[in-house]
């Protein structure tokens, strides 16, 4: 017998498929990162290059849910986390270009605020972005100010390069 119930198990099953935005702002608080980093570059004038990059990860049970992520956002890709290692089967959705960072990552959770300290580090991230966006890291004062924002945070890391390295 066919039932013109709207919340008939087919119904429920298609509502449950669509994932909040909210959800996706939990799920950064708890498996995101707004990473900003540094790498040596001789031919730079400052002999550094700024790293922006967002991603987020989640073991294979769960790859659905950052394809998800992805088209919402209408960006990034998903990769192998550790593709090498064969221990590692999760995966990342990783967002690396600065427009799509400006224009579709940032709106999404000035929107969709963090409630844990990643609101402080998209916060800082946000920052550098518009530091980026002026030029002004490509000068000593600006590019400064970068580090001054990445070394605010007084959690406990592996940052590859130390504050007193990078502003020497």
């Amino acid at each position: 017998m066919l039932s013109n119930n709207a919340l008939g198990a087919d119904n429920q099953q298609a509502a449950r498929k669509e994932i909040s935005n909210e959800y996706f702002a939990g799920f950064t608080d708890g498996e995101g990162c707004f990473y900003v980093g540094f790498s040596k570059r001789l031919d730079l004038p400052l002999k550094w290059q700024v790293i922006t990059e967002f991603h987020i990860s989640q073991n294979p049970g769960g790859k659905n849910v950052l394809e998800e992520f992805r088209k919402r956002l209408g960006c990034g890709y998903l990769k192998r986390n550790h593709p090498k290692n064969p221990k590692d089967k999760s995966w990342i959705l990783l967002i690396k270009d600065r427009k799509d960072l400006k224009e579709k990552l940032i709106p999404f959770f000035k929107k969709y605020i963090l409630y844990t300290t990643k609101q402080q580090d998209f916060e800082i991230f946000t920052k550098v972005l518009d530091i980026i966006e002026t030029g002004k890291h490509l000068r000593k004062k600006g590019f400064k100010k970068i580090v001054e924002l990445v070394f605010q945070n007084t959690r406990v890391t592996n940052k590859r390069y130390s504050k007193k390295l990078l502003l020497s």
